[in-house]
């Protein structure tokens, strides 16, 4: 009987300390843009083929996957991920899947948009990750269930080929299609688990929605607003600014290094669209002895004689620890970008720029 050998997309068996210790990650310069498929901006895993180790929800969770060894359930290993059984040939003579054998996923992006790029992560999945993986992206109007999902009538473009993955790391890949898509299908050959699905892109939320609205949060991810850039994302990332919601903890919103020079820290966003700010909230929730002192809002406009020129929103306004503040612009003035000021550091939990497109 021949040696058992490793491959290189094999990981080495769990051997005790940090879990993470061997996990091979991935540097995309996709991966600064949103995750579409976000739980916290709705995304969901609306249905799987097969899901008998672990379940597929776990796939969009934030954060990275957990391993918690010797944890056995009536199942096995509690993997966090989605993982299926291991697949089997016809019968005797063929005890192999066949070629084609797959099992699947189907994922409603949290905002619809134009993907960018994927990571599919296979963090702990060692001995029981898949051979091989493939995406594939479709746009359906309104919220379609799995059946108009599966109906031969619904069109699936390949954004990921069918490509080989490695055991625990994150597989990354870059999608060069610039539809517009609402929803995934994320196919594993022939079985196995996968810790987490990341897909990154620009929003492109439904346009007739927002124009209904008539006001809406220009800074809204969901709404097709971005963050762009910051000074500093030590504790915490600036894109948490612009999440759905009250902030629920620290960690939830965008929290700055103590400074120890003379300046101050800023995040840059773009809006939804070229929009009049009429109102702007600035959430300072669970900072309480790390919050900002102080803050100032200037905008943008693409459009204006002089694109690069800052103009004031808001001028320098002391801010209160745990606390939303709530301010009203005199005069709106269009604008496509903001940039937030923080005076000298500290956490913001959430900015709101509620406003209309012009």
């Amino acid at each position: 009987m021949a040696s058992e050998t490793l491959s290189d997309a094999d990981a080495l068996p769990y051997a005790g300390g940090n879990p993470y210790a061997d996990y091979r990650s991935a540097d995309f310069a996709f991966t600064a843009l949103t995750d579409l498929a976000d739980r916290r901006l709705g995304g969901a895993v609306i249905a799987a083929n097969d899901e008998l180790f672990a379940e597929r929800e776990n796939l969009l969770l934030p954060g990275p996957a957990e391993f918690r060894p010797h944890t056995f359930g009536n199942k096995g290993q509690i993997m966090d991920g989605w993982e299926t059984r291991r697949r089997r040939g016809a019968g005797t003579g063929r005890p192999h899947p066949a070629a084609d054998d797959r099992d699947w996923a189907l994922i409603r992006l949290g905002v619809p948009g134009v993907v960018r790029g994927v990571i599919v992560d296979t963090a702990h999945f060692r001995g029981n990750y898949p051979q091989q993986i493939a995406v594939e992206g479709a746009e359906l109007p309104g919220t379609p269930g799995p059946e108009e999902l599966l109906a031969n009538s619904t069109v699936w473009h390949p954004l990921v080929p069918r490509s080989p993955v490695r055991g625990h790391a994150a597989n990354g890949f870059t999608v060069e299609d610039g539809r517009r898509f609402t929803h995934l299908r994320l196919s594993q050959y022939p079985d196995g688990g996968v810790a987490r699905l990341r897909v990154h892109g620009e929003a492109r939320p439904d346009a007739a929605w927002l124009a209904a609205l008539g006001t809406f949060d220009l800074a809204a991810i969901e709404n097709g607003g971005a963050v762009e850039d910051a000074s500093d994302r030590f504790f915490s990332p600036p894109a948490n600014l612009a999440l759905p919601g009250r902030s629920r903890a620290m960690g939830d919103g965008w929290e700055n290094r103590r400074r120890r020079d003379d300046g101050h820290d800023w995040v840059r966003l773009r809006l939804a669209g070229r929009g009049a700010i009429r109102a702007v909230e600035i959430d300072t929730g669970y900072y309480v002895g790390n919050a900002a002192g102080w803050a100032a809002l200037y905008g943008r406009d693409e459009q204006a004689a002089d694109p690069e020129e800052w103009f004031e929103l808001v001028p320098r306004t002391r801010l209160q620890p745990d606390a939303v503040h709530r301010l009203v612009l005199d005069t709106p003035r269009p604008a496509t970008h903001v940039r937030l000021d923080v005076f000298p550091d500290g956490g913001i939990a959430r900015l709101r720029l509620h406003g209309s497109l012009v």
